[in-house]
């Protein structure tokens, strides 16, 4: 009888929970995020180049910022306590964002290349030119580290250090389901038929990594409902995730092939434009970052890029955290920003 009650109460409190959730809920209008100041600089086709305004930069030479194309760079600027934007610019760093933009199936040709030695290339020498500067500093974070560490190669007089957060680089491993289904995916079927990937698509294999996530997260904002502020923070995430960019479809057909199934950059045989990518010729300092408790890019297929790059300056820094929380941990604003700010200030004398 007493069991029976306490279910009984159990499902009061819980009622009683959402109720008061459901007005908290009203009284809220929009849920904002990426709200640091900045300005639209430059644009080319649907890809446009951001600058913060930041009156306390103390760092002469400009960072460009590059996030992943399967995911808004908002994440970066989630709230104003939980920013690793505004970090940085407290600390001094001049920064500058690619926007990579919302693809449509106008976009399906749009290949590595448009993206590498186009869009970013066009960007790095717009900031150069506009700043009066003959290299800039290069951030790259998950694929956007990948993606800045190609241009590295291919571009090293045009950069001063370089970046990388959580990245890529070495695919053998088979620690991570993602790994092992991208080496079984029929890409070709993928993109030959849709033309451009659905960004619902790639949401629905990302959800799969940990499935009990999703379940376990609703179960833990129950207790945050009559809580504005942590309930403001919980929806500023979601909003984030459902926000995704469809993927052009040729270049995904080269990332998941080249990279994930042949493996092809980590063995010096990958190819852009034409061009084979020597890592070796990466010889600008180099800070790689890759969280420990990943469970996205397994650590040994981030930290396999240090026996390859050129850089005789390179360090690794092994964050205690998870993929998303290299952005928007706590942990993160204290100890990993400041760090990385004043290793770029550094790289900058």
């Amino acid at each position: 009888m007493n069991h029976l009650t306490d279910i009984h109460q159990e499902f009061l409190h819980a009622g009683q929970k959402l109720v008061e959730g459901y007005k908290t809920l009203q009284d809220i209008e929009d849920v904002d995020v990426a709200t640091s100041p900045k300005e639209l600089v430059w644009q080319c086709d649907k890809v446009k180049l951001y600058h913060y305004h930041n009156d306390k930069a103390t760092c002469k030479v400009p960072v460009l910022v590059s996030f992943a194309l399967l995911n808004r760079h908002d994440v970066l600027d989630l709230q104003q306590d939980r920013s690793l934007v505004k970090k940085l610019m407290e600390e001094g760093l001049d920064l500058y964002i690619m926007d990579w933009g919302y693809p449509t199936k106008q976009d399906r040709y749009i290949t590595m290349e448009d993206y590498i030695d186009g869009y970013l290339n066009d960007a790095v020498d717009f900031i150069r030119k506009t700043e009066k500067v003959d290299q800039i500093h290069a951030m790259g974070i998950c694929q956007g580290g990948t993606f800045f560490t190609i241009y590295a190669a291919l571009y090293p007089e045009k950069l001063k250090s370089l970046t990388t957060y959580v990245a890529p680089f070495d695919f053998s491993t088979n620690k991570c389901m993602l790994y092992k289904w991208t080496k079984d995916l029929d890409v070709d079927a993928m993109v030959d038929t849709l033309g451009v990937i659905p960004a619902d698509m790639l949401n629905a294999g990302f959800g799969m990594l940990k499935p009990s996530m999703d379940i376990s997260k609703y179960f833990g904002v129950m207790d945050s409902l009559q809580d504005r502020e942590k309930l403001l923070n919980f929806l500023r995430m979601e909003k984030w995730k459902n926000d995704c960019p469809d993927i052009a479809g040729e270049m995904f057909r080269k990332y998941i092939k080249d990279l994930f199934r042949d493996n092809l950059l980590i063995q010096g045989k990958f190819e852009l434009g034409g061009r084979k990518v020597n890592l070796k010729n990466l010889t600008m300092p180099f800070l790689n970052v890759y969280a420990t408790e990943d469970n996205i890019i397994p650590n040994e297929s981030t930290t396999a890029i240090m026996d390859k790059v050129g850089s005789k300056d390179k360090e690794e820094y092994a964050f205690p955290g998870g993929h998303i929380g290299v952005f928007v941990g706590g942990k993160s604003q204290k100890e990993l920003a400041p760090k990385v700010a004043s290793w770029v200030k550094e790289k900058s004398k």
